[in-house]
């Protein structure tokens, strides 16, 4: 089943923040997943929830995401992203296929 990484960004350093954003999307396609939105302009629909940026990734399961933020690979550039934002992160289970 799939899993989806929800995660709400606050930029603080940009040259660094692109540092990590050049390298991430290799690590995050090794392990299965695939970026369903990345930055682009946000909405605020209701409640008091206006973040400057979201990420959403998807990965086939909880398995594969874990695998791939837990690899030598990801633990290499973490730093870049969490020196160069604020950010906040959930995992949610997607729904069955319907019948």
């Amino acid at each position: 089943m799939p899993v989806y990484m929800i995660i709400d960004i606050q930029i603080n350093d940009e040259a660094l923040y692109r540092q990590y954003v050049q390298r991430v999307p290799e690590v995050i396609g090794k392990y299965g997943g695939k970026y369903l939105a990345r930055g682009g302009q946000v909405t605020p629909w209701s409640g008091s929830w206006n973040p400057q940026r979201i990420v959403l990734i998807e990965f086939e399961t909880m398995d594969h995401l874990r695998r791939c933020f837990e690899s030598a690979e990801y633990r290499q550039i973490a730093p870049l992203g969490r020196q160069s934002t604020i950010g906040r992160a959930v995992v949610v289970q997607g729904c069955a296929p319907a019948a």
